[in-house]
């Protein structure tokens, strides 16, 4: 049985001025800082460029540019509607569209060649293109061709016929602190070579909805359309990221950009050009977070790893010996902390290496070594668990064996796995085995999606739901 439910949405900003007394020295303190965000801008601007794309789309017009004859007034009174119906069929026409974005020169770790360059950018600035023109700070302008691109990261790299391009050097991101000082550099709005200052805001955001492959580094460095493909540095004028999309209910600049880390786009930019193409790893089992309720049963006492909820059959985990309930503490030597950023150490390893995976099970400690497979276009890493902060619950998606179990249909709709206490969700009746068909009268097919129409919903979300 179905029915509609309606769960309010409630958000609470709050704001706090702190008076703060000038202190001796300050004065100087700022100038050392604008000087030194000057330098950083006098050694990376040479290297990052202006990126227009010029794409054709295809459209249905209307076969009269200014409307149909057969519709006019005037035509009617002579001829009643003796042509009604007559009208010719809308015809499809295309239509050039421009584009626009930023990105930088970076030096490959082979195979350089010495009358070409190299730059990185985002997918979705040149995805589709059929004529891309770079632009550099001095106005040299050349051709670009992408030489690989991965939808899956958003990651595209573009070569262009130029010598003697400095490159920009690339740091570390695993080494970013919370706070530590970055700049974005780029082209908002056309703007060619803004530069804006902010700070790390966070790190390691993978639930964001963007990409398949996600462990953004967030910033409150004014990002903005034209942004996308630039780079974020830190003050060494190293590139620690890729300025990639905003949080925004307005289309502009609101205090969150994300930026996707230096070492997963180098890694992704090398497989690119070598092969022309990026291979990640693969295990076969449907993961979810670890929740208070559930480290109290596994008896542990922090919210580090993963649960594995489903393994599939004859996949790399399943030969590895992993078992459903499992819990994943320790991928490879590294801890775990959450679904999205164990998909991305799984991603990244490459297929055939034996990979050493720590859980508990049943209470006992263990350590397993599992050949991991190559990832298919058809597969996905894992069929993971999305967890909607706003009203307090986690979905998953409707597998066959699920869709047996709850009396549905695979892909139709979404099952609830965890209501968290005093949400609005347990409010609102929803309990463990919910299936979840239509958010605000829209279905529902997959929890990335299910997560996704929750995070635009307007403060309130009309469920179609049902008891499995």
């Amino acid at each position: 049985m179905k029915y509609l439910l309606s769960v309010p949405l409630i958000f609470f900003l709050t704001f706090f001025s702190p008076n703060v007394a000038a202190q001796p020295g300050s004065m100087e303190n700022l100038r050392q800082t604008g000087k030194a965000f000057s330098e950083v801008s006098r050694k990376v601007s040479p290297s990052v460029v202006f990126i227009q794309v010029e794409s054709i789309q295809q459209s249905t017009a209307a076969p009269f540019e200014f409307g149909s004859p057969f519709n006019d007034e005037l035509f009617k009174r002579f001829f009643g509607d003796s042509f009604r119906g007559f009208e010719p069929p809308a015809q499809p026409r295309q239509r050039r569209t421009l584009g626009q974005g930023s990105g930088f020169v970076f030096a490959r770790d082979s195979g350089l060649l010495a009358d070409k360059a190299y730059i990185l950018t985002n997918n979705h600035v040149v995805e589709g293109a059929t004529r891309i023109s770079v632009t550099f700070q001095d106005g040299r302008e050349f051709d670009g061709e992408i030489k690989g691109a991965d939808p899956k990261s958003d990651i595209a790299v573009l070569e262009i016929e130029a010598a003697d391009i400095p490159a920009l050097e690339l740091g570390d991101s695993s080494q970013l602190e919370v706070g530590e000082w970055v700049l974005a550099i780029g082209n908002p709005f056309g703007l060619s070579h803004t530069l804006t200052a902010g700070v790390v805001s966070a790190k390691g955001r993978t639930s964001v909805g963007i990409t398949d492959y996600e462990d953004f580094i967030q910033t409150d460095a004014a990002i903005n359309p034209g942004n996308s493909g630039g780079p974020l540095v830190n003050l060494d004028g190293e590139v620690v990221g890729i300025n990639t999309a905003i949080f925004s209910r307005s289309g502009g600049y609101m205090g969150v950009g994300f930026a996707i880390p230096i070492n997963m786009a180098r890694s992704i930019a090398e497989q690119l050009l070598e092969g022309g193409e990026v291979t990640r790893g693969f295990l076969g089992i449907t993961i979810q977070n670890l929740t208070p309720e559930l480290a109290e049963s596994f008896a542990v006492d922090d919210l580090n790893g993963i649960i594995v909820a489903q393994v599939a059959e004859d996949s790399p985990a399943a030969r590895g010996g992993i078992q459903q309930g499992d819990l994943i503490v320790r991928y490879q030597g590294q801890a775990v902390k959450d679904t999205g950023s164990f998909r991305n150490q799984v991603s990244m390893t490459a297929p055939g290496t034996a990979a050493l995976v720590d859980l508990i099970r049943q209470g006992k400690r263990m350590q397993l070594k599992v050949e991991i497979g190559q990832l298919a276009d058809q597969q996905s890493q894992s069929a993971a668990i999305e967890s909607t902060d706003e009203i307090g619950l986690s979905v998953q998606t409707i597998s066959p064996a699920l869709a047996e179990q709850f009396n549905t249909e695979a892909g139709k709709g979404v099952v609830v796995t965890q209501v968290a206490d005093g949400s609005l969700a347990a409010l609102a009746g929803i309990s463990v085995g919910t299936v979840i068909y239509e958010v605000n009268r829209k279905p529902v097919s997959s929890a990335e999606q299910f997560k996704q129409l929750i995070s635009e919903s307007n403060n309130r979300a009309l469920l179609l739901i049902g008891q499995g």
